[in-house]
């Protein structure tokens, strides 16, 4: 038997491994922010109808069978100027029918600017969206070296987030 150990012992069986070990812990808290996103509805004008005869009257002379509209070559705030459009009947005791729609869209806004976290809105026939901003209350996230992590709930429009990640390579 001591044989056998002294001969086991001559050759010994190299064993080599090479061991990694990473942990990463990450910790992430968010409380969002207000928003405002608002769009201003745009001017549109429309004019339809049978039996009449259009005519516009600009710098005193007048074109028959034109039809005004908006001049986006004036803009006030973003607004077009109106160019009237002037009908008369076709054919006399004849039926006839107008319609003549405008809408006036939005003048640009001045600059909004927040006071206290908040913006004063103007008031637009566009669509708009608000997004109250988050209260960060008693938020607050512990990570611990064993990868736990503990998040403290804070107030709307917050979150937390905690990760860890361990790897272990062996070659």
């Amino acid at each position: 038997m001591k044989r056998l150990i002294a001969f086991i012992c001559l050759f010994p069986s190299a064993v080599l491994a090479d061991i990694k070990q990473e942990f990463v812990t990450s910790a992430q808290i968010t409380v969002d922010m207000p928003y405002v996103v608002t769009n201003k509805a745009a001017t549109t004008y429309t004019l339809s109808g049978n039996n009449i005869t259009p005519s516009v009257t600009s710098g005193g002379s007048t074109t028959s069978g034109q039809i005004g509209g908006l001049n986006v070559s004036s803009l006030t705030a973003g607004v077009p100027a109106l160019i009237s459009t002037e009908t008369s009947v076709t054919s006399a005791g004849s039926a006839f029918s107008k319609t003549e729609s405008l809408f006036m869209g939005d003048a640009t806004p001045s600059t909004v600017t927040p006071s206290a976290g908040i913006a004063a809105l103007p008031h637009l026939s566009g669509q708009t969206t608000i997004g109250s901003g988050g209260t960060a209350g008693s938020l607050a996230l512990t990570s611990l070296s064993s990868g736990v992590h503990s998040c403290t709930a804070g107030g709307s429009g917050t979150s937390c987030i905690g990760s860890t990640k361990v790897t272990i390579t062996i070659d």
